[in-house]
């Protein structure tokens, strides 16, 4: 059996490729943290490995008796209290397991990494909007986008076999961003910022494993891949799509200007910082929020890798609002 080892993997994205990778009848070993949910983690066949990846010496104790023949990095963080957690987490934890790996001989087939789209920023922004090429320079206006961008170079710089995934939107069943959507039109309120189109792009979080395990199988090394299902939607597509699933509620649509959004997260940044506790409200979801323009190129990901994606957005909310359903979430 070939054995693969998958951090980030008691989250969202992570507990759907270690389903994937049992499905394939791989020795699957699912790196977690002593703080980890276990929720997603219940198949016997799962051998769980608690990796420290902010302590290099640790770290590699920890991987010293390992071999493993593939390695996919989801590991991260998409919200913090501070920037300097962004890149603590995001950068030095993917150095560690880099150095780890390299210092340890690990003999890899491939290292895939679950980068983000969010990498580019907001570039290619006048009207007609552009498609994002991979030979356009990252401009990421995020902290979480600068830190993923810095995780990257230091792939670059190792003699890792690595390949780079920048999935747009993801979303699906046990995702908690997009609930909060959902919830609030359950609960008769849609919220929308800008006056300006947004072109928009989503991939379902099981056309992303898809993409893995091509990546893993086939991947070109040093190569990174964007992906997303291949359309382009509106602002208001994703809400109308959640409003038909749930019945259609009555619902008070709200399309707030951006420098109310300004207000709002600028507040919201500051009541976070005086209690400790990390809100989505915040100055990168000002900036994800005021981008206008989410296209990016997947032709290389269907060339090079034949990825296909199976979910347009209709079926894909439909298959999440009935797991939100059927899991008492909404």
């Amino acid at each position: 059996m070939e054995k693969i080892l998958i951090t980030g993997a008691s989250g969202f994205i992570g507990s759907f490729i270690v389903e994937e990778a049992l499905n394939r009848n791989m020795e699957v070993w699912a790196a977690v943290r002593k703080s980890s949910s276990r929720e997603y983690l219940q198949d016997p066949r799962i051998h769980l490995l608690e990796l420290n990846l902010s302590s290099p010496g640790q770290l590699r104790q920890q991987l010293a008796n390992q071999r493993f023949d593939y390695v996919v990095h989801a590991a991260g963080v998409t919200k913090c209290l501070h920037k300097k957690d962004f890149f603590r987490v995001n950068v030095d934890g993917t150095r560690n397991l880099v150095e780890a790996l390299q210092e340890l001989e690990m003999p890899l087939k491939r290292f895939v990494f679950l980068s983000s789209l969010s990498v580019f920023g907001a570039i290619r922004e006048q009207q007609p909007y552009e498609e994002i090429e991979a030979t356009d320079t990252p401009q990421p206006n995020t902290a979480y986008g600068k830190s993923k961008l810095a995780a990257e170079e230091v792939l670059r710089q190792s003699s890792l076999p690595y390949v780079l995934l920048r999935p747009t939107g993801v979303y699906g069943p046990r995702e908690k961003d997009y609930y909060i959507m959902a919830k609030s039109i359950k609960q008769h309120m849609d919220f929308s910022v800008g006056f300006k189109r947004q072109d928009i792009t989503f991939v379902y979080v099981r056309d992303v494993v898809q993409a893995v395990f091509l990546a893993l199988d086939h991947g070109k090394t040093g190569h990174a891949y964007f992906l997303s299902d291949g359309q382009v939607y509106q602002s208001a597509t994703f809400s109308n799509l959640i409003h038909e699933e749930l019945g259609r509620p009555w619902w008070l649509r709200i399309k707030a200007p951006i420098w109310l959004l300004r207000i709002i997260t600028f507040c919201g940044e500051y009541v976070a910082h005086l209690t400790g506790k990390i809100t989505a409200l915040n100055n990168d979801k000002y900036n994800i929020m005021k981008q206008r323009n989410w296209r990016c190129n997947i032709q290389p990901a269907i060339e090079e890798l034949g990825f296909n994606p199976a979910y347009d957005l209709e079926r894909g909310v439909k298959e999440t609002m009935a797991w939100y359903k059927d899991n008492k979430w909404l």
